[in-house]
């Protein structure tokens, strides 16, 4: 299992942008499993909306991202790089996440040509699918 400082020392983000509490797996290169546990202090939920917080969509979508981008720094021949996203296939939504719950995010990388690379990733919360698609990335 990887904490935050571990992330912190394979992706840049930082907080208030760092959407990853753990990583629960790893297979470098392969796949990733990770945690953001949302407390309902994140600055965004008292406009994302003040009378009904809900994460917004695209929080949901980075936070898959960083999970892929564990995936992919973490083999050596990444390391110190960034992952950058390339483009997003198919997402769809299916479930709100609200203040108190916990986001676990599934990527797999599927195909990596050169520098870019294909992921299927999925969000869910308590077992229950929240949004899914899939990821294109390019490592520079």
């Amino acid at each position: 299992m990887l904490r935050r400082e571990e992330i912190q020392q394979i992706i840049p983000h930082r907080p208030p942008f760092l959407l990853l509490d753990e990583i629960d797996e790893l297979e470098p290169g392969v796949r990733a499993v990770g945690r953001w546990r949302l407390t309902g202090e994140e600055s965004f939920f008292r406009g994302h909306f003040p009378d009904q917080p809900v994460l917004p969509g695209v929080l949901v979508v980075e936070s898959m991202a960083q999970t892929g981008g564990v995936v992919m720094l973490s083999l050596p021949r990444y390391a110190g790089k960034l992952a950058y996203f390339a483009g997003i296939d198919g997402m769809r939504f299916r479930r709100k996440v609200f203040p108190g719950d916990c986001l676990e995010m599934d990527v797999r990388i599927e195909r990596v040509f050169q520098n870019v690379g294909y992921g299927k990733a999925k969000a869910t919360v308590d077992g229950e699918r929240v949004a899914s698609g899939i990821l294109k990335f390019s490592i520079g």
